[in-house]
């Protein structure tokens, strides 16, 4: 058996069969390609775990030179039907050939991380950490949601648009920007595409983007990164915020049915389930929702929003009386609500300027969306500038395109790792991205 990089005759008359399709094998010989997961020598027989893309199965062979763990390697043999082997299968040795050898032994022991490696260590060697069965499945997971947020919006009419990360000014004002030089101008990365999205809806009417946005918040929880992946959506010519909830409905119930098809798999390995999605998620307005926590559960709600224990009550409240994983927050006060936001209504129609037509999205316990009605007319939405203290020139840009009738219009945004954390039950949002960016974490 040779451990040299060179080309097999035997190997290359096969095609490469992955570990998920074993069972389609049986009996047969195979060609498969991989790294080299775990490892044992009993001296006259050597166990090798091989990870490819699709799984992991274990090869069994004698005189096997083994390289170090993550090599990549290539292995010809019989499948064999085995109970006690990963998938039910293994694969007896004929031929093993290294292609590329790992230079020196890993910084971690992929199969396991899960209980003898610091947590932070994992990020610190993100670069092998990532090839853990639980860390790439958490990657899948995410991957398959934007699919799916892809796939059910263009079904319904909508474009995919991609707007600027370099600002000359925030979408939602505050201190959270970072700085940047441009050519000696001062610039920001985005925070947002809100503005470019409302522009663009006098374009397409419904579009819709995927991009990471910028947040210079200095915290150090398990629910914020300074820099994450929105999946943000705008759509023209509705009626109310109803509209804008009802889509984000059935497009969290298409994802789901997605997940359901496509990773399963991933799902039983973290231990986790894909909620089922009501055809109606609950509503429930916020000050309405800061009653029910402090009356119900006796927490005094602070601040102008809910607080995260407030959030978490609540979803277990309609987690025990509605069955529901979701619920949407409505009717915020503008105190709480970006400038952009349009004013809710009165009973009698006349515009009440302390509320919003803006809402968020709870599930499980923790907002995954902020969303609502925007202001389309030209004098509100310059009102709301002077209101928010703003400068009126800085905003040329975006407000001027609200001067050429601009129709009524709302959409949301969803924090990807947010959501794939919670889907998963993992704690850290850190670990729902492949290379997280928070305060204290520039590599790698």
């Amino acid at each position: 058996m040779t451990t040299e990089p060179q080309p097999a005759a035997t190997t290359q008359k096969l095609p490469r069969t992955l570990t998920r399709d074993l069972a389609q094998h049986d009996g047969q010989t195979v060609r498969l390609q991989g790294f080299v997961h775990a490892r044992r020598d009993l001296g006259g027989v050597q166990f090798v775990v091989l990870r490819d893309v699709s799984g992991i199965t274990q090869c069994v062979g004698s005189s096997l030179s083994l390289p170090l763990p993550e090599s990549s390697v290539e292995v010809v043999g019989r499948v064999k039907a085995h109970p006690k082997a990963p998938g039910g299968f293994e694969v007896q040795v004929t031929d093993f050939r290294v292609v590329s050898a790992a230079v020196e032994a890993p910084p971690l022991e992929i199969p396991k991380m899960e209980w003898n490696v610091n947590p932070e260590t994992m990020l610190d060697y993100r670069y092998v950490s990532l090839r853990g069965l639980r860390e790439r499945a958490a990657l899948k997971v995410q991957g398959e949601i934007v699919y799916g947020f892809h796939t059910y919006l263009r079904e319904h009419g909508f474009t995919e648009i991609s707007t600027p990360k370099i600002v000359s000014a925030g979408a939602e004002g505050g201190a959270n920007l970072f700085k940047l030089d441009y050519f000696g101008e001062q610039a920001y990365l985005a925070q947002s595409p809100q503005l470019y999205k409302q522009i663009m809806v006098g374009v397409f009417e419904r579009v819709y983007e995927v991009a990471a946005v910028y947040r210079a918040e200095e915290h150090a929880t398990s629910r914020h990164l300074n820099e994450y992946l929105s999946l943000d959506v705008e759509m023209g010519f509705i009626d109310s915020e109803d509209d804008v909830m009802a889509l984000q409905n059935g497009l969290l119930a298409a994802i789901m049915e997605r997940l359901r098809e496509t990773c399963a798999a991933e799902f039983t390995l973290l231990g986790a389930t894909i909620p089922d999605v009501p055809a109606h998620i609950p509503r429930i307005p916020l000050m309405e929702a800061r009653a029910l926590v402090t009356e119900k559960y006796g927490h005094q709600v602070g601040g102008k929003d809910l607080d995260p224990e407030a959030e978490r009550l609540l979803s277990q409240h309609f987690t025990e009386t509605e069955g529901s994983d979701f619920v949407f927050v409505t009717k915020y006060p503008r105190a709480a609500r970006p400038f952009y936001t349009h004013a809710d209504h009165n009973a009698d129609g006349s515009l009440n300027p302390d509320l919003t037509r803006g809402y968020d999205l709870l599930f499980r316990g923790i907002e995954i969306t902020s969303g609502g009605q925007r202001i389309h007319d030209h004098a509100m939405l310059m009102d709301s500038i002077r209101a928010y203290r703003m400068n009126p020139e800085a905003m040329t840009g975006y407000s001027e395109v609200f001067k050429f009738g601009m129709p009524p219009h709302g959409g949301f945004a969803i924090g990807a790792e947010r959501l794939t954390a919670k889907l998963l039950g993992i704690a850290n949002v850190r670990y729902a991205r492949a290379f997280p960016r928070d305060r204290h974490r520039l590599t790698p």
